[in-house]
């Protein structure tokens, strides 16, 4: 069983004792001095008013502000289910042997009992619908336990137990027995179909999140999910901990915990998702990817070429000896043309058709491409020099034009020019076959190899290079890197999104900076912007120099961006990023002083001399804990604030007599801070 109390700790029954736990540490559950509690804990219930319920094989306590009150009502009692009621009150349901189990409501000192031989031997599940009925799943069968008398509802299956309840959204109730998931419609339990391919599901718990989703826990196929009318499952296979699922709980930030007979299990809503071979495709390497008029998604591999439609991948075979091998850049012309690039040459796709064309152009090193405003489409082969196919004219300009240096970035802007970025560094415009701009690092744009070029709704061109994202708008040119607040210099991609926001992969990750933080920058180029980076927790794909085909990254006709990766696709939607708007509670654990544990908050007066001071705190954000950031002060010693980043100790040595005041606070993973945090006074006494 699992609960979050107030204070944002989560507490989890195991066969090891009462376990608290803040996302990092594990913390056995030590009784006050003076209390008792008897049998093993098997249910447990958090309530708004900071308290923690214990329901174990001999009874029921209650935990709140440091005391343990136990309830004689129920001693010697198995409570095998606990609840509350919009009003307040706890239900507590009981094993009770041969017809002896028991329903008892708990309000204040009020507890009152029901049984008399018509729950049967056990309730294994209480649960409170939105219309504020109680839902009682007993031994004798299916109840609702309003204030009326108690109706009864007939389950079918003698060999059944009633394990869970939830409801599904529309009014009816789901409720999970031991061997199928059944709705109860119109006074009736009717089979709730699930999409799976699972002959038998056995669900063991169920849980509605707020986004809407249903979580089913089973016996021996780990948890399924449901969602818009889609079933996924997790398993062992997929890294479960464990195939038999015990317990599904929501915290407070909207992660999923997930207890198994092998573990505790978390899922938490990702920043990007991932398209990869266990969605049906065929390698996870992709070189490029390309999002079309239609809405599909064409993906490059290194075993060939793929399209996204609709939720179905599909691959294509290029014609050819050897082909197949690997599919490089991708292009979509004004016509509904796809073009695929490999090492044989160039294909193309006319619209409507299934297969590929092989095109009559010598280019094998084919890295861009580009549609200029007056319908040219511009291929840049490295080794051959950049072309210009227009029907089945086709012109060549060599590399030597350029001076020598061969383009892997193109883009045309809506002007008619046709932007160049080059290998070894710079960019220059073409237009009418001559050369009109050029930048260098000279100029201030970054230096190294150039990237990838694209523009913004406001005219400006951006260029992605080895030593930072260059703007150019004016004839002027800015660029942003480490020295404004970039992971690193190296930038592999940038693109706008719909709401204005800029997306930037580079050598550290995954960045995004929001408009008005842009705006801000391009005010004052020498500022720092504030931006969010995603890594490995939020789901983002790990970068890998597959070559530099294009495009890395695509926005679909959704507003969705996919990006290319040598572990998959990622998909971001910008409209739908993950949130927390929960700061984190703050608490100091304990202070050791000499090797002397102190239990705040109570003041406390350290010997003289003391040398060693560690001060152990902890803040409550439980979905990316490794990303909790803490500042701390010792008031009568620090003149500011300790940047602590994600470190969890404090330390001191030789504090001089006199008195003192600890204070921390702590950001969650989205930079979300508590100001108010926590303190503990003390003081250090004379010699």
């Amino acid at each position: 069983s699992i609960a979050q109390t107030l204070d944002g700790f989560l507490w989890l029954a195991t066969e090891f004792g009462l376990q608290r736990f803040d996302g990092v540490r594990f913390t056995s559950w030590e009784l006050p001095p003076g209390s008792s509690l008897h049998g093993v804990v098997g249910r447990l219930l958090a309530t708004p008013d900071g308290s923690l319920w214990i329901g174990t094989d001999q009874g029921l306590a209650r935990w709140n502000d440091g005391v343990l009150s136990a309830y004689r009502e129920l001693d010697g009692e198995f409570v095998s289910a606990l609840a509350e009621d919009r009003h307040g009150a706890v239900w507590a349901g009981t094993h009770g042997g041969e017809d002896n189990a028991r329903l008892c409501s708990i309000q204040g000192e009020n507890v009152d009992c029901e049984g008399g031989g018509r729950l049967g031997r056990f309730v294994l599940a209480l649960h409170e619908d939105a219309a504020g009925e109680l839902w009682v799943g007993a031994d004798s069968g299916l109840w609702r336990w309003g204030e009326a008398a108690p109706t009864q509802y007939a389950v079918t299956d003698p060999f059944s137990d009633l394990n869970a309840f939830v409801d599904d959204g529309g009014g009816a109730i789901v409720v999970a027995t031991t061997r199928q998931l059944r709705r109860l419609v119109d006074g009736t339990l009717e089979p709730f179909p699930v999409d799976t391919d699972l002959e038998q599901v056995t669900p063991t718990s169920l849980l509605r999140d707020r986004r809407g989703g249903l979580w089913i826990g089973t016996q021996d196929n780990g948890i399924l999910h449901v969602h818009d009318g889609r079933t996924d499952r997790f398993s062992r296979d997929d890294g479960l901990s464990g195939d038999f699922v015990l317990d599904i709980f929501e915290d407070r930030e909207g992660n999923i915990w997930v207890a198994t007979f092998g573990g505790l299990d978390r899922f938490r809503e990702a920043a990007v998702g991932r398209l990869s071979t266990g969605q049906g495709r065929d390698s996870d390497a992709v070189l490029s990817v390309l999002a079309t008029a239609n809405g599909d998604v064409w993906m490059s591999t290194i075993n060939g070429l793929e399209r996204w439609s609709e939720g179905v991948v599909q691959g294509y075979s290029l014609p050819g000896p050897g082909v197949n091998g690997g599919v490089g850049s991708l292009v979509e012309d004004s016509h509904g043309r796809m073009w695929a690039s490999s090492s044989l040459g160039l294909f193309s796709f006319e619209p409507g058709a299934t297969q590929p064309v092989r095109a009559g152009l010598p280019a094998r090193h084919v890295h861009a491409f580009a549609e200029d405003a007056g319908g040219t489409l511009w291929v840049s082969d490295l080794t051959s020099g950049l072309f210009g196919l227009r029907g089945d004219d086709a012109e060549v300009v060599p590399w030597s034009t350029f001076g020598g240096e061969s383009a892997r970035a193109l883009f045309a802007d809506p002007s008619g020019g046709l932007w160049l970025g080059f290998v070894g560094g710079g960019v220059s415009c073409l237009k009418n076959g001559r050369v009109q701009r050029t930048y260098t690092s000279a100029d201030g744009l970054g230096a190294g190899d150039v990237n990838n070029i694209h523009d913004d709704r406001h005219g400006a061109v951006w260029v992605a290079t080895e030593g930072g994202l260059s703007r150019i708008a004016g004839g002027r040119v800015d660029t942003l890197g480490v020295r404004n607040g970039l992971p690193c210099d190296a930038v592999k991609w940038s693109i706008e999104d719909d709401t204005g926001a800029l997306w930037l992969q580079t050598d550290c990750g995954l960045v995004r900076v929001e408009r008005d933080e842009l705006d801000g920058w391009i005010s004052d180029p020498a500022s720092v912007v504030d931006l969010v980076a995603y890594d490995a927790s939020d789901g983002a794909l790990g970068y890998a120099d597959l070559g530099s085909y294009g495009p890395k990254v695509t926005r679909a006709a959704d507003g969705r961006l996919w990006l290319a990766g040598f572990d998959g696709v990622g998909i971001v939607d910008p409209r739908a990023l993950p949130s927390n708007p929960v700061p984190p509670p703050v608490h100091i654990e304990q202070v050791v002083a000499d090797g002397v544990a102190h239990a705040p908050p109570s003041a406390a007066r350290l010997p003289a001399r003391v040398r060693d001071v560690s001060i152990e705190y902890t803040a409550l954000s439980l979905g990316a804990p490794e990303k909790v950031a803490f500042r701390y002060r010792l008031e009568g010693r620090d003149e500011d604030w300790v940047e602590a980043g994600n470190r969890r100790q404090a330390f001191y040595t030789d504090l001089p007599p006199g008195s003192y005041r600890f204070r921390v606070i702590a950001a969650n993973d989205r930079g979300l801070w508590n100001e108010d945090g926590a303190a503990w006074a003390f003081s250090v006494a004379p010699a």
